[in-house]
């Protein structure tokens, strides 16, 4: 970590920023991975490196850019001087020429021809750069076909052959417009495979790019992107670039360890004069927004990472103002939720969203997937490994370490901002219909009050318009996952479930986040119970027409309120261990009776 800075000085965040030359000739942090740079070398000459968004894919491009570029031979000691690969640099600094094409530049609006002029003219763009960067090492001038991209690239390497230089050609986010359109609602399968299948631009790109290394210039390709879907579907054998993705040798290539996070908020603390609880506290809240993210294969081989731009987001914020940013979620982030909707759409999908949530259950593969395509996703039937392996790659799952018995491996969702993601698109899909500004109040009266009377009163009125095929499964656990859909909060509230404590595991816990206890805002604690129709001996029908006072003195369900009575008293001695007297604490049953009735009580 290249640290500058002297006690209470004002780090440099580079949060947005992917300019290597920026960061270092303006002195912003930099964490130093450069020491990689052998090992990249040693992988191969074909790279394909893929990480969740906004994991700081495109700083890594620009540091190898800035490595190889023979234009940049002058001024190595200025930019790497200080860093690891500064220190024992490799032959091959600074004798490439060097091309980058960043793909989420392209537009994936309107039809074919229309995406494809978007990738022509990005990429005759960088070949006018290319060809201004580099006018006294070409002895001619390339010729820029303003209609064929590819005709200019491949003049562009007809040119640089009367050099002693080769080319190194980087490719950020790879996937990316191909992926938007994938995820579009305007006829974006048929649009993708044309893009992709045949004699699709996409795939032609990569024909050119395959023929190209065979001694024609071009002798290092790294490209980035977000899973191997795109790859898989253009390639079918034809261009294979070596997936480094599982390596644990570049785990923690883009991410930060939480030894590097906690340096950074201590001198943040010491910056805003924070006391050392406050400081423990913002680590803790990093962590459980933040952390999580493996990417080795076996998991145990592996530290969890942190998402570098939603950390520099925090940090940023805490600098400029000692206080926490209000929402933890970067709005840079949002794309992801589309994501999330395309994979509950396809088949399968709502069924294994909502099985991502379940704590108690988890989501459990052979393998993560390491090729394949939308179409075998499609046809996948009744195998979830290819959408739990997209889940995985886009950042929305990752491996918990655990190994099951029959050597499955054992995937979570890796932190409260992601999970927030899931709680978005699982209300949508278990209540349709209802309005968000309803719903946003419902669950602000019960945040402010305890009173959960709306929300049992909205979940039940969607669950008895249901067919009873509709839940054949039903359990507590759906229960509180329609609960969690109208209630998750991660603005004002940390939220655990099956919180350990008191030999126990709590259904819900919702504590209030240090920052937001100014506010007139409650902690809560709920334990949820569920009552099968046959267990209590009556119909869905019979059950409808019971007054509540009936219903409480049903036996099952007042087994089921003392069960929880008891439970509750314990776990509210557990928290009451670990916050003290900050406490707000409220503690709340919720019983429904199979999915016909729902109950609820409330106490101090």
């Amino acid at each position: 970590m290249k640290l500058k800075s002297k006690l209470k000085s004002k780090l440099k965040f580079p949060y947005g920023y992917c300019d290597f030359e920026k960061i270092i000739t303006e002195d912003h942090l930099f964490i130093d991975r450069t020491d990689r740079i052998h090992l990249l070398e040693e992988t191969g000459d074909n790279i394909l490196f893929l990480r969740p968004r906004r994991f700081g894919k495109s700083l890594l491009l620009s540091i190898l850019e800035n490595y190889y570029d023979l234009a940049k031979a002058d001024r190595f000691e200025e930019l790497f001087g200080q860093l690891a690969i500064g220190q024992n640099p490799t032959p091959s600094h600074n004798q490439y020429f060097v091309m980058k094409w960043d793909f989420s530049m392209i537009n994936p609006r309107g039809e074919v021809d229309k995406i494809e002029q978007s990738l022509f003219h990005h990429l005759n763009q960088q070949i006018r750069t290319f060809a201004i960067k580099y006018r006294n090492q070409l002895s001619y001038e390339i010729e820029i076909n303003p209609t064929d991209g590819l005709a200019s690239f491949q003049s562009l390497l007809a040119v640089m052959q009367a050099t002693p230089h080769k080319l190194y050609l980087l490719i950020d986010e790879y996937d990316n417009f191909a992926n938007e359109v994938m995820v579009s609602r305007d006829r974006g399968q048929q649009r993708y495979e044309q893009l992709i299948q045949g004699e699709g631009i996409f795939k032609t790109l990569f024909k050119v790019i395959k023929g190209t290394l065979a001694g024609m210039g071009l002798e290092r390709v790294f490209m980035t992107g977000v899973s191997p879907v795109v790859m898989s579907d253009l390639t079918s054998g034809q261009f294979v670039s070596r997936n480094i993705y599982f390596r644990p040798e570049f785990n923690d290539l883009c991410g930060f360890h939480e030894a590097e996070v906690a340096e950074l908020v201590q001198q943040v603390a010491d910056y805003c004069d924070l006391s050392g609880t406050q400081t423990t506290q913002a680590i803790e809240i990093m962590r459980a927004y933040y952390d999580g993210y493996c990417f080795v294969h076996p998991p145990e081989t592996g530290e969890a990472m942190y998402n570098p731009t939603l950390v520099l987001y925090f940090l940023e914020t805490l600098q400029d103002y000692c206080r926490y940013p209000r929402t933890m979620l970067d709005s840079n982030l949002a794309p992801d939720r589309r994501k999330i909707e395309y994979v509950a759409q396809l088949p399968g999908g709502p069924e294994l969203v909502q099985q991502a949530v379940n704590e108690q259950e988890p989501l459990t593969v052979p393998i993560i997937s390491g090729r394949f395509g939308v179409r075998e996703m499609l046809e996948a039937g009744d195998d979830d490994t290819l959408l739990t392996s997209l889940l995985y790659y886009l950042g929305m799952l990752t491996f918990t370490g655990d190994i099951t018995l029959r050597g499955k491996l054992t995937l979570r969702i890796p932190n409260l901002t992601i999970r927030g993601l899931y709680f978005e698109r699982l209300q949508k899909i278990l209540l349709p219909s209802s309005n968000r500004n309803t719903i946003e109040h419902i669950a602000e009266r019960f945040y402010s009050t305890g009173d959960l009377q709306p929300t049992c009163d909205l979940i039940e009125a969607r669950f008895n318009a249901l067919d009873n095929r509709d839940y054949p499964e039903a359990d507590e656990f759906m229960v509180k996952i329609a609960f969690l859909s109208v209630l998750f909060n991660n603005i004002f509230y940390l939220i655990d479930s099956e919180t350990a404590l008191q030999r126990g595991y709590a259904d819900l816990t919702m504590i209030l986040r240090p920052d937001m206890r100014q506010y007139q805002l409650l902690d809560h604690v709920v334990e949820f119970k569920y009552v099968k129709l046959k267990e209590a001996g009556l119909s869905g029908a019979e059950i409808r027409a019971l007054s509540e006072e009936k219903l409480r003195a049903l036996p099952e369900v007042q087994k089921k309120l003392n069960d929880a009575d008891s439970q509750l008293s314990r776990y509210r001695q557990g928290l009451a261990e670990i916050y003290g007297d900050k406490l707000r604490l409220k503690s709340h049953t919720v019983v429904s009776v199979g999915f016909e009735r729902i109950i609820w009580q409330m106490e101090n």
